[in-house]
C-alpha cells in the first residue's frame, strides 16, 4: 500500500509524538447510493479548493487476449463527447472554470479527476456524471485517437530503451499474468482496436456499481451526498464480470537474464525483478512487512543497498529497490542500481547479489525495522497535506479489493510489523533458489563497464511501470 511513499518526510517525523494511536489517516465519511456507487468523502477546509475522482475497478489486466491497449483507449476516448458536451469540451469548460482534470490508467483501475474552487463542485459533477452513462463515439472520433494512443506507445516504450527492457523483463518474469503483458499495450494489437471494441469495454465496466466517487476538499458530506444523489443516483447499474485472472507461472529456478544493446545507451545499468505477494486478505501481513523491509533493503541513502554499494565499495552511484503491493494479483519487485564511473555492470550485480545474501543468512534488525517504520507512519501524515494524497491513496486501495478501513488502519498495521515478519518476508522473495530476472541495459558495443566521463552517463535504469495518462 505504497500509496504514501514520495512525500517528504521531515515535518512528519515531528508530527509522530503527538499522533495517539489508533493512528487513522484521512477519517472519510463513506455511503452508498441506491444504483451501488461508493462515495468518499475527504474534509479539508485550508483552501476553498475540491479534487473530485472517480475510480473504475477496470484496467489493463481486465483486457481479454488480443485487445491490450482497450482500458487505455477507452480513458482517451472519454473526453470525445457526449450528446450535451461536445468532443473536446469537457477540459474545456473546466478549465475555463479555473480548474485543470486528467486521467490515467493502469492495470486494476482507470480514474478520472478534476481539481476545481469547492463552489464549482456541482458543475463538474454535471459533467463527469454525464460521461458516465452518455459517452458518444463516431469512427471519426475514434480512429485518430487510436493513432494518438499507437503514437504515445512509441515515445514511451519504443524510443526508450530502458522501457523496453523493462517492458521484456516483466513479460518474462509475470508469465500467464495479465501484468505480464504492458499497460498501454502490444502495439499490434492496439492498431486493430475498434469502435465497437471501445464501446463494448464501456458498457461492460462502465457502471456506478463498479465506480467509487471520491471528493476531497472544502465539502461537507451532506452537500456531497445531495449532489451525488442529483447527479450520479439516477443513472442504472448493471453486474460486471468478476475478475478471475490466470496467475503468475513460476519459473522453476531456472535463471532468466536478458540483455539490451543500444546505441543511445552510454552509462551500462543493472535491473532485477521478483514476484512478490500483493496486498490482499491472504497475503497482507508479508505484504506489509514487505514495505517495511523495501525501506530498509532499497530506499534512499540510509538503506542497505545504498551504504553497501555507493559508500562501502564505491561500485555503484544509483541504487534503489521498489515495491508497491496495491494490485489485485502477485506483483513484482524490482532492484536497480548504476556502476560508478569506471566499474563493471558484473561488479554491482555481484554486490547486489552478497547483500541479498547476507540478508537471507543474517535478516535485518530490529534498530532496522523500528526506523523504517517510523518513516512509513511519517509519510501517512504527510498524504493528508494534499487534495490528491486522499484521493489517489483511498481510490488505488478500493479499486483493488482493499477497504478503507485498510487504509485508515496502515499506520497501526505498519506499527505492529516485527522483525521475524519482516525476515520471513524477505526470504519469500530472495530465498528459496529464487533467481528473478536480470536485465542488463548496455551500449551498443556491449561494453560492461561505465565511462569514466560522469557527463557520458546520461541515461537511467529501467523506471518501475506506472499509471498512464
Amino acid at each position: 500500500m505504497k500509496s504514501f511513499r514520495g512525500a517528504l518526510i521531515g515535518a512528519a517525523l515531528l508530527a509522530l509524538a503527538s499522533w495517539s494511536a489508533p493512528a487513522k489517516v484521512f477519517s472519510p465519511t463513506t455511503f452508498k447510493l441506491a444504483n451501488g456507487l461508493d462515495v468518499v468523502v475527504v474534509e479539508d477546509h485550508l483552501a476553498p479548493v475540491v479534487t473530485q475522482m472517480v475510480w473504475y475497478r477496470c484496467g489493463a489486466a481486465d483486457e481479454e487476449a488480443g485487445h491490450s491497449g482497450i482500458a487505455h483507449f477507452l480513458e482517451h476516448l472519454m473526453f470525445k463527447g457526449t450528446p450535451t458536451v461536445p468532443a473536446g469540451e469537457f477540459s474545456k469548460i473546466v478549465a475555463r472554470n479555473g480548474g485543470e482534470d486528467n486521467a490515467f490508467t493502469f492495470y486494476d483501475y482507470t480514474a478520472y479527476f478534476q481539481t476545481i474552487a469547492a463552489d464549482r463542485l456541482e458543475l463538474v459533477m454535471k459533467l463527469e456524471s454525464d460521461r458516465m452513462q452518455n459517452l458518444s463515439l463516431t469512427d471519426d472520433q475514434v480512429y485518430p485517437e487510436r493513432d494518438v494512443i499507437v503514437e504515445e506507445r512509441r515515445q514511451r516504450t519504443e524510443s526508450s530503451p530502458q522501457a523496453r527492457l523493462g517492458e521484456a523483463m516483466r513479460y518474462v518474469l509475470m508469465a500467464n499474468s495479465p501484468y505480464g503483458r504492458p499497460a498501454i499495450g502490444w502495439k499490434q494489437e492496439m492498431e486493430k482496436l475498434t469502435t465497437a471494441d471501445a464501446v463494448a469495454w464501456y458498457k461492460k465496466w462502465y457502471t456506478p456499481s463498479n465506480a467509487t466517487l471520491i471528493v476531497v476538499g472544502d465539502v461537507k458530506p451532506d452537500q456531497v451526498k445531495a449532489l451525488a444523489e442529483k447527479y450520479y443516483g439516477p443513472i442504472p447499474s448493471h453486474p460486471v464480470p468478476p475478475r478471475i485472472r490466470p496467475q503468475v507461472a513460476p519459473l522453476g529456478g531456472a535463471e532468466s537474464r536478458l540483455t539490451l544493446k543500444d546505441e543511445n545507451i552510454h552509462q551500462p545499468a543493472f535491473s532485477r525483478l521478483y514476484v512478490a505477494p500483493n496486498y490482499s486478505t491472504e497475503t497482507k501481513k508479508t505484504a506489509l512487512a514487505l514495505e517495511v523491509f523495501d525501506e530498509i533493503f532499497g530506499t534512499g541513502t540510509t538503506s542497505r543497498l545504498y551504504k553497501a554499494l555507493a559508500i562501502k565499495l564505491k561500485v555503484a552511484t544509483g541504487v534503489s529497490s521498489s515495491y508497491d503491493d496495491t494490485a489485485i494479483d502477485p506483483i513484482a519487485y524490482s532492484v536497480t542500481a548504476i556502476p560508478a564511473p569506471g566499474k563493471d555492470v558484473r561488479e554491482v550485480e555481484q554486490a547486489v547479489d552478497g547483500v541479498i545474501q547476507d540478508l537471507l543468512k543474517n535478516g535485518v534488525t530490529d534498530a532496522e525495522v523500528a526506523d523504517a517504520k517510523t518513516r512509513l507512519q511519517a509519510q501517512a501524515i504527510l498524504a493528508r497535506d494534499s487534495l490528491s494524497g486522499p484521493a489517489h491513496s483511498i481510490g488505488e486501495a478500493v479499486a483493488t479489493g482493499q477497504s478503507i478501513e485498510d487504509v485508515e488502519n496502515w499506520p497501526d498495521d505498519i506499527a505492529a510489523v516485527t522483525t521475524a515478519q519482516v525476515n520471513e518476508a524477505l526470504r519469500g522473495v530472495f530465498g528459496n533458489g529464487v533467481t528473478g530476472v536480470t536485465g542488463w541495459l548496455l551500449p551498443a558495443d556491449g561494453n560492461t563497464r561505465a565511462p569514466t566521463d560522469a557527463a557520458a552517463a546520461a541515461n537511467t535504469v529501467p523506471a518501475s511501470s506506472g499509471p498512464i495518462r
